[in-house]
Parts: C-alpha cells; sequence; structure tokens
C-alpha cells in the first residue's frame, strides 16, 4: 500500500465525516445561538434552558437526514472495500 494511497484515504474518510456531520452540528449551533439570543434579551440565565431544545432539534435532524447519512456512509464504504479489492496481495 502506496502512502500517497493511504493519505488519499483518511482525506476522503475525513470529508465524508464532516459532511455527514455538518447538518446536525449546524442546527446545533444555530438553536443554540437563538436560545442565547433569547436568554440574554429576557434576562432568564437558566443552563438547562438550551439543553431541550437542541436536543429535540439534533434528534429531527437525525430523524430527516438519516436516509442520506446512510447512504454517504454506504457508498463510501462500497468504494473503500473496491479500493482494498485493487490492492495487490490484499
Amino acid at each position: 500500500m502506496d502512502d500517497v494511497l493511504v493519505i488519499k484515504i483518511l482525506r476522503e474518510a475525513l470529508m465524508v465525516t464532516m459532511i455527514v456531520s455538518a447538518p446536525i452540528l449546524g442546527v446545533g449551533m444555530i438553536v443554540g445561538l437563538i436560545i442565547s439570543i433569547f436568554q440574554t434579551t429576557t434576562s432568564i440565565q437558566e443552563q438547562t434552558l438550551t439543553f431541550v431544545p437542541k436536543i429535540i432539534a439534533i434528534f429531527a435532524v437525525v430523524v430527516i437526514s438519516a436516509s442520506w447519512i446512510i447512504s454517504t456512509l454506504v457508498t463510501y464504504t462500497k468504494n473503500l472495500f473496491m479500493l482494498i479489492g485493487r490492492i495487490p496481495g490484499g
């Protein structure tokens, strides 16, 4: 296995990880920002106020985008297995 091939596999793994996790992290960040602005304007400084809306929003995003996430990961895994099959002696 060539060093260039290993770097390519690692780069692709990191890209797939970032692409798959971006919607979940983005929604969590946006909901946290909205709740933070709400807390600042109303002077409510309850720490648990941000927890429930973030959990609900992240759960909704996971449910909505689950098929896309699974198909992306399956495509990456199929490509990885085909690449392993082409390695001499592997």
